[in-house]
């Protein structure tokens, strides 16, 4: 499918309708349904929505680049009247009774969302293939994984079913399956974006952010569904930017932070070759590369899992089969209502990381485990801090090496864990990242990862797009 602003421009001139669009991308969701992106598909309320932006468009009261275009979300955001599942059991038939605010400005803005797309199970996993609604499959290399936790989201923009989509990142989960299925993928500043609405991973580090065909895809969208949310009190009151005014800034006079630890023995070559071509190129058109240094990033996963294990044994524990969601057919007592629904209604991973979760919250871990990660959570941050004095932005690879081989979450977990290296960082620091195409390896995309200072959207997308242009 094409971008979303050569869509609008079809909506404006008239080749194009909010309901042919609509249509068009309902036919090749059911046309790649074998990718299994999708775990709702809204057809008829998408198609209503449509019809609604074409009346508005024929009073001459459109709402601006987004109203009309085809729009796909990740399953774990709420949507009145729709399913609501994280891809797992225990939500299989949850109706959402209200809507998240990323939702509701993004509905607001005229957007027509068609689907909600399939996910790791409650956005545990980097392979999109502990969902309980089975995995998705890469466009690119069957063989291969999509990445996660938005590998659904990311499919649904590969595969050319809708334009743009929205997913959630809390170690890498949008920029790591943008890099394994060759779109862009941003995750903005931690209180940029409201995450009310959002079913909880791990509350500090969880945020919504944009997919897109394009560099100014994710642009726009993010300036649709940022802003302060009084709903969520860690949004930031900054007034939203036209995200969209730097695209064109070029590189020129641009200082890029090179980290000696992210091109060490733990890249893959071919990858790491893909990457340092492009930042030649960014050389050449007046770009000046300084190595500096991130000396505590080597503790970056061990402390994002103790961190992020802590708060979803926390933010799960809501899950007990009283209230809503699954209950087990078969208890008999309090204790085995909570233990078997529980057990039935959470897969594997999701276990995994909440019986993690609470051993480091136990008391005689806590100190040990829980309150070392923070300590080490606070030096990352400050590494980036140190950094940014003596430079604009940061250059880091996406990810180690090209998109794993299906199956190793069952057969090696921990190189699983692994995949996500080059991104957790940034949730554990607040700070904004884009992965955005720059090469090939293997006939797979490489992705260059940028890292920008907490707020500066703007000027990193500047950086992403010259990086898109050099690409082409």
């Amino acid at each position: 499918m094409a971008s979303v602003l050569e869509l609008s421009e079809k909506l404006k001139n008239g080749s194009a309708t909010a309901v042919s669009l609509a249509e068009e991308s309902l036919a090749k969701i059911e046309a790649t349904k074998d990718l299994n992106a999708y775990i709702s598909v809204l057809g008829e309320r998408a198609l209503a929505k449509a019809a609604e932006s074409d009346k508005r468009r024929a009073e001459g009261k459109a709402l601006g680049a987004l109203d009309g275009i085809p729009v796909a979300v990740k399953d774990n955001m709420c949507l009145t009247g729709t399913r609501t599942t994280a891809a797992s059991k225990i939500l299989e038939n949850f109706v959402a009774p209200y809507t998240a605010t990323a939702l509701e400005k993004l509905e607001g803005a005229g957007a027509i969302i068609v689907g909600k797309t399939n996910m790791d199970e409650f956005a545990m996993g980097s392979s999109n293939e502990t969902s309980y609604f089975g995995p998705v499959k890469n466009p690119l290399d069957a063989t291969r994984v999509p990445g996660g936790s938005s590998g659904g989201s990311a499919v649904a923009v590969a595969a050319g079913t809708v334009p743009c989509a929205l997913g959630s990142d809390t170690g890498g989960s949008i920029r790591q399956p943008a890099a394994c299925t060759g779109v862009v993928g941003l995750k903005p500043t931690y209180g940029r974006v409201s995450r009310y609405g959002l079913l909880a991973y791990a509350s500090s580090l969880d945020q919504i952010g944009p997919f897109g065909t394009t560099v100014a895809d994710c642009a726009t969208l993010l300036g649709a569904i940022c802003g302060v949310d009084p709903h969520d009190n860690t949004t930031s009151s900054r007034p939203v930017e036209d995200f969209s005014a730097k695209l064109d800034a070029g590189i020129k006079g641009k200082v890029i932070g090179v980290p000696k630890e992210y091109f060490g023995d733990g890249l893959d070559k071919e990858c790491k070759a893909a990457i340092e071509g492009m930042l030649q190129k960014m050389e050449k058109e007046g770009a000046t590369l300084k190595e500096v240094s991130l000396p505590h990033i080597s503790y970056a996963v061990s402390s994002y899992y103790i961190i992020a294990t802590a708060e979803a044994s926390s933010n799960l524990s809501r899950y007990d089969g009283v209230r809503y969601g699954y209950r087990s057919k078969d208890a008999r007592k309090l204790f085995d209502l909570y233990a078997k629904s529980r057990s039935e209604g959470f897969g594997k991973e999701v276990q995994r990381r909440i019986l993690l979760g609470s051993y480091v919250l136990s008391a005689g871990f806590y100190d040990a485990y829980y309150v070392q990660a923070q300590k080490v959570r606070r030096l990352i941050t400050d590494d980036f801090n140190k950094a940014f004095e003596n430079c604009d932005v940061i250059a880091s690879p996406a990810m180690p090496g090209l998109p794993l081989k299906c199956g190793m979450n069952e057969s090696d977990p921990m190189a699983v864990y692994l995949s996500d290296i080059y991104t957790v960082s940034l949730n554990l620091s607040g700070l904004p990242g884009v992965s955005v195409p720059c090469g090939m390896a293997g006939g797979l995309p490489v992705a260059l990862q940028w890292i920008g200072k907490p707020f500066q959207e703007a000027d990193l997308l500047s950086v992403a797009a010259a990086t898109e242009s050099l690409n082409k």
